[in-house]
């Protein structure tokens, strides 16, 4: 027979065991919790501006072939500051008739080592039709002067001093923009030129022929109207 001061401790006790199991029982479920959020970060494209559902496109169209050629962090070139919003695609041409997308990309990425200039492109295309990536879209670009933190820009390479586009360019970059237009709910009026921003002649065919930059607006709405399906 227990007595009232037995009764009362073992009461306790067991009082207290039962809070150590629900408290254990928590935690462990705290833990797998903690660790499959872990394994989603890990496994998202966090660059993507639908990670997580913070942003739903409206209309949703195939991704086209990027290589993925990221600059290492730098303050010249690639500083990480975050891109928190996109208004517009901005489009450029390259500095330099003739030349493709990996040497520019890799003009960007020697900057850090150079310290000549800040520059650099979220996207360059090059003469072939070739996509390369150089900057996570979560992150600005040295582009577009005082707009960098709320555009994504896209570099072009042309092959001669008129700055026209060849064809591959043309329509690599259609698709891209396509693309990004979707991935942002951006419409015809967001697609802008280096030349809307500063007032320079970038990318120059297409600030000196106003109806080849309709006509490539133009031809980027007929490629997501064909192209998109809604979501």
């Amino acid at each position: 027979m227990l007595t009232k001061k037995q009764y009362y401790r073992k009461k306790r006790r067991k009082k207290y065991l039962r809070l150590i199991a629900v408290t254990t029982m928590a935690m462990v479920i705290i833990l797998t919790v903690v660790m499959m959020l872990v394994t989603v970060l890990k496994n998202a494209d966090i660059s993507s501006p639908t990670a997580f559902g913070f942003f739903q496109p409206s209309k949703v169209i195939s991704k086209p072939e990027i290589s993925e050629m990221l600059l290492t962090p730098n303050e010249y070139s690639r500083p990480q500051t975050p891109l928190n919003k996109v208004n517009n695609v901005v489009i450029h041409y390259t500095a330099n008739p003739g030349t493709g997308a990996e040497s520019n990309r890799n003009y960007f990425e020697n900057l850090r080592i150079n310290k000549t200039t800040s520059a650099s492109s979220h996207f360059v295309i090059g003469l072939k039709g070739e996509i390369i990536q150089c900057i996570p879209l979560n992150e600005i670009s040295f582009a577009s002067n005082n707009r960098n933190n709320d555009t994504i820009s896209i570099e072009c390479c042309h092959p001669d001093e008129t700055g026209k586009f060849n064809d591959k360019t043309y329509q690599s970059l259609i698709a891209l923009v396509s693309w990004l237009c979707c991935q942002y709910n951006l419409d015809k009026d967001d697609i802008i030129r280096h030349y809307d921003v500063s007032g320079k002649l970038c990318p120059l065919y297409y600030v000196e022929h106003e109806d080849a930059w309709e006509k490539l607006k133009s031809d980027v709405m007929a490629y997501i109207d064909k192209n998109a399906v809604e979501n």
